[in-house]
C-alpha cells in the first residue's frame, strides 16, 4: 500500500488518452536518449525521444529506435544512415555522446504505422531535417531604382 498524502482529484485534470500524432512534418527536438538491450539479448538500440516544439501538438512526445548494435548487417546500415541524417539536422557532424544531440531543434516527418501486436495505430518517424532559419515568406529584395516605397 502507498500513502497518497490525501490526494484530491477534483483538483486536477484528468490526462485523457493520446492518439497518435497525425502525420506530417513537426518541429521537435531530441529530448532523451537511451541505449537499451533488444528484447533477444542479440543487440542493443538506441531509443531517442523527440518532443514536438510548436503548434496544436506541443509537448507531445515521440519515440524513435535506432537499431545500432544488431546481428543484421542491413539493419545497423539503416539505422547508421538515420542517425547521419539527425547528426546533420542538428550540426553535429561527428559524436561523442548521444546527449550532443539534445534540445537541438530539427523537423522530423511523422507517418502512421499499424502495430503488428494490436493492430492499433502507432508514430513512426520515417525523416529527420534541419530546422528551416527563415520563417514566413521570403523576403524580397531591395530595389535598385529610387522609386518611393509606395509606389513600388
Amino acid at each position: 500500500m502507498a500513502n497518497m498524502n490525501g490526494f484530491d482529484a477534483n483538483k486536477v485534470e484528468p490526462r485523457s488518452t493520446f492518439d497518435p500524432l497525425p502525420a506530417g512534418k513537426y518541429l521537435a527536438a531530441i529530448t532523451g536518449t537511451e541505449m537499451k538491450p533488444t528484447k533477444d539479448g542479440a543487440g542493443s538500440y538506441l531509443e531517442i525521444e523527440f518532443t514536438v516544439l510548436e503548434g496544436k501538438f506541443k509537448d507531445r512526445k515521440v519515440w524513435d529506435r535506432l537499431c545500432l548494435n544488431i546481428p543484421s548487417k542491413k539493419a545497423v546500415e539503416i539505422a547508421e544512415a538515420n542517425l547521419s541524417a539527425i547528426c546533420r539536422a542538428v550540426g553535429v557532424m561527428v559524436l561523442h555522446e548521444s546527449v550532443e544531440l539534445h534540445n537541438i531543434p530539427l523537423v522530423i516527418t511523422v507517418k502512421l504505422k499499424k502495430r503488428e501486436d494490436n493492430g492499433d495505430l502507432a508514430n513512426e518517424v520515417k525523416g529527420y531535417a534541419k530546422k528551416e532559419t527563415a520563417v514566413g515568406k521570403p523576403q524580397q529584395a531591395a530595389p535598385t531604382d529610387n522609386t518611393p516605397p509606395w509606389r513600388r
